[in-house]
């Protein structure tokens, strides 16, 4: 499925101009945080109509904190990559914005009746199963 250098290009980091050269790049990144765009990007494209989404993926506080410093915490920043990780394979599975948001925001049989965006937000292994979903899906054996 998506790569993690699909998912910094979605994200533009380390910048637009500049792709990421090695795995270990993006686990420094990371590390030191992803700029607080990048939790803008990420929700403007998951829920462009819905201003406090951004608030489910950084609480607002610590939003808050992070946009003084310009930079997520590693967490933050491992949740937003997450997030952009499904983004990508939605969009490529989907071939649009709006049907990957509309794939995300429906519950889902595969996914116990639960919207695939809340089992992402959930965990790592949430992510997985969603992202197990979409790659059923585009090979054509998902309900």
């Amino acid at each position: 499925m998506t790569t993690w250098f699909e998912a910094a290009r979605f994200l533009q980091i380390p910048s637009k101009n500049k792709p990421l050269g090695s795995s270990f790049q993006l686990l420094d990144l990371l590390d030191k945080g992803l700029p607080v765009s990048s939790v803008d990007r990420i929700a403007g494209a998951i829920a462009p109509n819905d201003a406090d989404f951004r608030y489910r993926i950084v609480p607002k506080a610590t939003l808050a904190r992070a946009r003084v410093k310009r930079r997520l915490g590693k967490t933050q920043s491992e949740l937003v990559t997450r997030l952009a990780e499904v983004w990508t394979d939605a969009i490529r599975v989907w071939k649009s914005d709006e049907g990957a948001r509309s794939f995300l925001h429906r519950k889902h049989p595969l996914l116990e009746g639960k919207r695939p965006i809340d089992v992402a937000l959930q965990s790592e292994i949430g992510a997985q199963l969603v992202r197990d979903v979409l790659g059923r899906l585009e090979h054509g054996t998902a309900v």
